[in-house]
C-alpha cells in the first residue's frame, strides 16, 4: 500500500494498514495502571529494540503515563521477546508486538495481544513524525474511543511532503474528522516537509514515545520484500508481511545516554 497522493485510501489506512488491531483485547477495561501496581518498573525512559538488522533505541514520553508504563512493564517481563515486526509498508511504518507472531502461523499475527486495551492518550503536541512509536488500535466503528491494544505498536517510517500536499491534506482531514478547526502545527509542517512522516494519522492514535537511535535499522525493515511490493497474490492480511522474519527483543537501557545530550 502506498499512502500518496491524497485520495480516500490515505485516510482508510487510518483504520487499516499498519495501525490496527482486531483482537479480543477490547472486552476487558483493564488499564496498563492496574496491570504495574504491584511490578517494580524500569526507572529509565530509553528502551533498546534489538532485531537482526541492528538495534533501534526509543525514549518513552512521560506525558503518556499509561502506555509508558505499559511498556515498561511488557518489556521487562520479556513479552516482546520473539515477537516480530509483522507488518512493514515502506513510506509509512513499522508494526510489530504482537505474541501470535511467536509462531509459525502468519494468518494470526495482527490479531493478538495481552488480554487488555489502553485508554487513549492523544496530545496534540505528539505527532506523527518519522520514528515516532504509536500504538496500534481497532477502528473507530468498534473502538469509538480509539483504545489503544494493549501490546501492538507501530513506529513511522513515512516520507516527505509539500506544503501544498498539506494544505490538501488538512482540508481532507478536517472534513473526515469534522473538525474544521484542524491543522498542522508549524513543528508538525516543518518536520513533514524535512524528515518526513505519517501525517494523516495525527489526532487518531496515541503517540507514546520515538526513536533515538537506529534510524538504519527502521529503514532496511521497512524496506524488507512483502507479496505487496513484489506484487504477488497473497491473502489481504499478509500483503504487507515480510518474506523474512524480524524478531525482536525489547529492553530497558538504565544507563543510556542520548548522543544529542
Amino acid at each position: 500500500m502506498t499512502i500518496k497522493p491524497f485520495i480516500p485510501l490515505i485516510l482508510a489506512s487510518m483504520l487499516t494498514a499498519g495501525c490496527q488491531s482486531s483482537t479480543s483485547e477490547k472486552t476487558s477495561a483493564m488499564t496498563a495502571h492496574d496491570s504495574t501496581t504491584t511490578q517494580q518498573l524500569p526507572q529509565t525512559s530509553y528502551f533498546a529494540i534489538e532485531t537482526p538488522y541492528g538495534r533501534m533505541v526509543v525514549r518513552l514520553y512521560d506525558e503518556t503515563p499509561v502506555h509508558r508504563d505499559n511498556f515498561k512493564k511488557l518489556a521487562s517481563t520479556g513479552f516482546y521477546d520473539g515477537t516480530t515486526f509483522h507488518r512493514v509498508i515502506e513510506g509509512f511504518m513499522i508494526q510489530g508486538g504482537d505474541p501470535n507472531s511467536k509462531d509459525d502461523d502468519p494468518s494470526n499475527d495482527g490479531v493478538g495481544g495481552p488480554g487488555y486495551t489502553l485508554p487513549a492518550e492523544i496530545k496534540p503536541q505528539f505527532f506523527h513524525k518519522r520514528g515516532a512509536l504509536a500504538a496500534a488500535r481497532q477502528g473507530d466503528q468498534v473502538n469509538p474511543e480509539r483504545r489503544s491494544s494493549g501490546s501492538q505498536f507501530y513506529i513511522v517510517h513515512g516520507r516527505t511532503f509539500t506544503d501544498e500536499e498539506l494544505n490538501q491534506l488538512e482540508e481532507r482531514m478536517r472534513a473526515y474528522l469534522g473538525d474544521p478547526s484542524f491543522s498542522f502545527s508549524p513543528e508538525a509542517r516543518e518536520a513533514y516537509k524535512t524528515i518526513g512522516g505519517a501525517p494523516h494519522l495525527d489526532g487518531q492514535y496515541t503517540i507514546f514515545g520515538e526513536v533515538v537511535e537506529g534510524w538504519e535499522v527502521l529503514d532496511q525493515i521497512a524496506r524488507l520484500d512483502t507479496p505487496r511490493k513484489r506484487q504477488q497474490p497473497a491473502p489481504p492480511s499478509l500483503m504487507d508481511h515480510p518474506y523474512e522474519p524480524v524478531p525482536i527483543k525489547v529492553y530497558p537501557l538504565p544507563q543510556y545516554v542520548p548522543s544529542n545530550s
